[in-house]
């Protein structure tokens, strides 16, 4: 993250009340909108944009396919993708990639989030997140020389995302992989849940994509 401190700054009440009302139709702040003015008029890389590169790129990828609804604001460092389950009352399943809790080890994480009443259901999923660990722990953490640290909480699978290796990664090569993390879990998901796929099929499939993908994450 790119360290920031607190400037003092003398500005027209015309420019900053301008500048306030395009941070609130962003979606964002002053501060933020400011920074990223003028990181841009000097040519000056930040994180924001960085996301903004990423989530856009995520954006192009997924609106073709319908199958996930992606939303997210400037200069955020949260995307969300949307999926319906194909079950009672047609309930829906959260992606939501997060960049700005990265670190040596990770680009940021994938939280999967899931409402619903139906113990059925909550059972299935539950069982589904247990065996895409178990798969990631016999296949993926071997090829990333480390363990994966997932996370089931209440309605919620948490699952970092590894940094690649060996490479300096673009916002299109980031974008591209996290779109087909995705779009793979999300299929094999609903394949899951409406009985197409057993636990086994899951395993053969997530093993085949493996092979063809470039970057680990």
């Amino acid at each position: 993250m790119m360290k920031k401190n607190l400037y003092s700054l003398t500005l027209s009440d015309d420019v900053v009340r301008e500048v306030d009302a395009l941070a609130h139709r962003m979606g964002t702040n002053r501060s933020a909108l400011v920074n990223q003015i003028l990181a841009e008029y000097v040519s000056v890389p930040t994180p924001e944009r960085r996301w903004n590169d990423i989530f856009e790129a995520i954006e192009e990828l997924m609106t073709p396919t319908r199958e996930l609804v992606p939303f997210f604001a400037p200069g955020s460092s949260t995307m969300s993708l949307k999926s319906s389950l194909s079950y009672k009352y047609r309930p829906t399943v959260k992606y939501e990639v997060d960049l700005s809790n990265g670190d040596a080890q990770t680009m940021g994480t994938l939280n999967i989030v899931f409402r619903t009443q139906s113990a059925a259901l909550i059972s299935a999923m539950t069982s589904f997140f247990r065996l895409w660990v178990q798969i990631e722990d016999k296949c993926l953490a071997p090829l990333l020389g480390s363990s994966i640290s997932c996370a089931l909480y209440d309605g919620r699978f948490v699952r970092p995302l590894a940094m690649p290796r060996g490479k300096a990664l673009t916002a299109d090569d980031v974008a591209g992989a996290i779109s087909a993390y995705v779009q793979l879990f999300d299929r094999l998901l609903k394949g899951y849940l409406d009985g197409s796929l057993s636990a086994s099929d899951v395993e053969m499939a997530y093993r085949g994509d493996l092979r063809s993908r470039t970057l680990l994450i």
